[in-house]
């Protein structure tokens, strides 16, 4: 440990890892290794500058940030960039507030950085939030000495659908290029030519088709880059500013959404070092016009006499509602005779009994909801339909999966010792089950990635092929044929055992391992065996919360197992009721299949997707042999063709409220947008209840959350005993003449409800494509580049073939992409065995 002199003064010791300097006159101690401009920036000096950003690495091209540095008592040559210089001890440095030299470089830096930058400020998209135009004001000069013709480029030039370029405008700081390099690992946008030539561009075969590149937008310190969806559609001063949390993943981004005029313009990442940084994907930047497609609700419906749904107010269509589930909750139905043949039965007439009519109401409550929302949902299952027939999951989902998220996931938090961003980036190891990163949680994949770039992360994923979320983070792919993943996480070898048995190490599980039996399990034991941290990362905004809040046909709010007495007279006290049901309740696929066969009379649906279950041909039936459907949603969709009663429900622009994220953070979020009429879930469940003379208390998601509070989010079980592996009859596929087994998951930008009207978002998606490894396709007849078609006895999907490195007998589809909608067309999913043959072309 050195010490210093200070002027006289007793001497002080420097702290161990630091270095001490002079900084304008003010000596500081900064960490070794750090650049200059940080440590200006904790003195709360700001230096001028356009290249650096404290994510990226220094890069030095814009010279903006020039300063004077003296060392051992000699000044330097010439002014210094501070974003790449680090400190020295003993270093004296004068920033442009001290120094003339410093003040005189940065002018000149800029007189130089305006010669060819156009003065359209007026109708640029950045005028108002420009850095270059704050900085020309501060550091630059009064008036210019160029003279000569400004250089100009035809404009704009698209970097892609969603990315517009105006070159001239561009002052090669470089942030976009590393971004795209170092973040996301799309080195699509690079820098072309040399000298006075240079700019920003892309190669004509390779376009900018990145997930994460509006962030490239956000960051351009010019007007060099714009959004083809917002470009000249408002000025920043017009704009009224709120923050959000993104609806479309588990991660939980924290995001800013502008608004102008009651209408949302756009929306931006906001800085969460704890969760996203100032990252986010592009369906969380650009997927909000569903708020005004033409398809969105907004008046409560009833279905007519005719059999049309028919526009009413919120009074009729709620009686009507209330009328129709206490009808299907009692059974309260007039008998109906039981039909005989007359072919078989002569004396039928004589014979006939009355059929007992369906009773019992079905709520799915899917997984768009707030916390609130879901705890709404559970308390109306319980109480004013008298049933644990609760459930949230719209994928594929089986009694394991409830066992693992009741015994690892449940009651978790940052608090608590759950798993958190930030432990995910310091982790020795990290093994991926069932979760592609990038196309299911964006900012889980960026945290990885970097930690793959600083610190060499191992990361290992359990699938099937190498996709770009395993590239990108330099990952080791196990392969996997589907519905054997299980077996095959059994018998880890030693190299990997070793590094998830090292502290700190995790495992991150996706929401689809319960396509695969025995999967969960299989994660339980390695977890035990290994000592990792496991973590539940699954594919909707809602789903955590949901867990927690008590929406699951085995679990109360808290995780309270519905058959423990002790835990159901809890939470009958907190709401004031002398007692639950004790029954288990019946799953989403077992509350259709009910429905479907006319045993459920009633069913109550939140935001569920029928093309989303695991059987959507079964999940239309169940809609159509309900006694009474209410459907509470966004959207037109095959619910509200089928639906008794429609009920408009509030997105998040119109509503408060919170998600829990995979880390189960909460995230709250405020009213951005007030529109009259739009209910959140929580307050139409409530108004329902009323009619149904059972008081919820969940009128505001601030009553809700108060509530919830009071009930208490932790008191789970832990089971003691490993969990049982689940078969559901289902092993896995082989693969035979002519057929392959099915491995399907969604892509981030693929047909999603909250992803319509917006065309830009949408080119750059992954184009949908059959994947399989050469041997398959020479044994199924296939070519690159041909098509191949995918069918079961449902129906068929033809789509371009692109080789892979999956295992033998395999072919991947897009769960739900253009013309590969997997469970909609084939009724198939992860692990069945489907025809593979040759086709045409598409």
């Amino acid at each position: 440990m050195t010490l210093t002199q200070d002027s006289g003064t007793e001497s002080r010791p420097v702290p161990e890892g630091h270095v001490r300097l002079t900084i304008d006159g003010i000596e500081v101690d900064a960490p070794k290794g750090e650049i200059l401009i940080r440590a200006c920036e904790r003195l709360g000096i700001i230096v001028p500058r356009f290249c650096d950003h404290p994510l990226l690495s220094p890069a030095g091209a814009c010279r903006q940030c020039l300063v004077e540095v003296e060392m051992g008592g000699r000044p330097m040559p010439k002014p210094q960039a501070s974003c790449t210089m680090t400190v020295a001890d003993g270093m004296v440095v004068k920033t442009q507030h001290t120094s003339k030299v410093a003040d005189k470089a940065q002018q000149g830096v800029m007189e130089l950085l305006l010669i060819n930058h156009p003065l359209d400020c007026p109708i640029c998209d950045k005028g108002g939030e420009c850095p270059l135009q704050n900085q020309a004001m501060s550091n630059g000069r009064d008036d210019s000495r160029f003279i000569d013709r400004k250089r100009t480029f035809p404009k704009p030039l698209p970097i892609s659908t969603q990315v517009l370029l105006d070159r001239e405008r561009c002052v090669l700081c470089q942030r976009c290029t590393r971004f795209s390099d170092e973040i996301a690992g799309d080195p699509f946008i690079e820098l072309l030519e040399r000298g006075a030539n240079q700019q920003i561009g892309v190669a004509q075969d390779k376009p900018f088709q990145s997930y994460f590149s509006g962030n490239t937008i956000q960051i351009c310190p010019v007007g060099a880059l714009t959004s083809a969806a917002y470009r000249f559609r408002s000025r920043p001063f017009d704009l009224e500013s709120t923050p959000g949390v993104s609806e479309h993943d588990s991660s939980g981004a924290a995001i800013r959404i502008d608004t102008r005029r009651g209408q949302v313009l756009r929306r931006l990442a906001a800085n969460d070092p704890e969760v996203n940084e100032e990252w986010i994907d592009d369906k969380a930047r650009f997927a909000f016009r569903y708020l005004t497609s033409k398809g969105r609700i907004v008046r409560p419906m009833v279905r007519g006499a005719d059999g049309t749904l028919v526009e009413t107010s919120w009074t009729d269509a709620l009686q009507v509602a209330a009328e129709g589930l206490l009808a299907a909750r009692d059974g309260d139905y007039p008998v109906e005779p039981t039909e005989l043949d007359p072919a078989l039965h002569p004396d039928a007439a004589r014979h006939s009994a009355p059929a007992e009519p369906p009773k019992g109401i079905g709520v799915l409550a899917g997984g768009r909801l707030t916390v609130e929302d879901a705890y709404a949902y559970a308390k109306f299952a319980r109480l004013a339909a008298g049933t644990n027939d609760v459930d949230f999951r719209v994928g594929a989902h089986s009694a394991e999966e409830l066992d693992f998220l009741a015994a690892h996931v449940v009651g978790t938090s940052p608090e608590t010792g759950g798993l958190t961003f930030t432990e995910l980036e310091q982790a020795p190891s990290v093994l991926c089950v069932a979760l592609d990163p990038e196309e299911e949680a964006g900012i889980v994949f960026l945290r990885l990635r970097k930690a793959n770039r600083h610190r060499g992360l191992r990361v290992f994923h359990l699938g099937q092929w190498t996709t770009p979320s395993v590239s990108k983070t330099n990952a080791t792919l196990i392969p996997a044929v589907p519905g054997t993943e299980a077996s095959v996480l059994a018998e880890l070898g030693s190299d990997v055992l070793d590094l998830l048995g090292q502290d700190g190490a995790a495992i991150l599980v996706g929401g689809r391992a319960a396509e695969v039996p025995g999967l969960f399990a299989a994660v339980s034991e390695l977890a035990a065996r290994t000592g990792a941290k496991v973590a539940w990362i699954p594919g909707r905004a809602g789903d955590r919360g949901a867990l927690d809040a008590g929406a699951v046909p085995t679990l109360l709010p808290g995780g309270r197992s519905v058959t423990d007495a002790s835990a159901r007279a809890v939470v009958a006290t907190a709401w004031g009721v002398d007692e639950l049901p004790a029954e288990p309740g019946r799953s989403t696929s077992e509350m259709l299949t009910a429905a479907a066969a006319g045993e459920l009379a009633g069913l109550v649906v939140g935001g569920v997707d029928p093309y989303d279950l695991p059987d959507p041909e079964l999940a239309l039936a169940a809609l159509r042999n309900a006694r009474f459907v209410v459907s509470l949603e966004l959207h037109e969709s095959a619910v509200t063709e089928l639906a008794d009663v429609v009920l408009p429900v509030a997105p998040d622009v119109n509503r408060d409220g919170s998600y829990l994220n995979w880390e189960g953070r909460r995230r709250d979020f405020g009213l951005t947008l007030r529109e009259p009429g739009m209910l959140a879930d929580c307050r139409v469940l409530d108004t329902l209840a009323v009619e149904m003379d059972v008081d919820l208390f969940t009128q505001t998601p601030a009553a809700a959350a108060a509530e919830l509070a009071r009930v208490g989010l932790v008191g789970a079980t832990r089971p003691s005993t490993p969990i049982a592996a689940g078969t559901d009859g289902h092993t896995a596929a082989t693969p035979a003449d002519g057929r392959a087994v099915l491995a399907t998951w969604r892509q981030l930008l693929d047909i999603s409800s909250l992803a319509v009207d917006e065309p830009h978002l949408a080119g750059t998606a992954r184009a949908p494509e059959a994947r399989v490894n050469p041997a398959t396709a020479a044994r199924l007849g296939l070519t690159e580049g041909g098509v191949a078609v995918v069918a079961t006895e449902q129906g068929a999907i033809s789509l371009p073939v692109q080789l892979a490195d999956l295992p033998d007998g395999v072919v991947w589809l897009p769960a739900n992409s253009p013309g590969s909608r997997v469970r909609a067309t084939l009724g198939a999913g992860h692990g069945d065995l489907v025809t593979v043959t040759a086709g045409g072309d598409r």
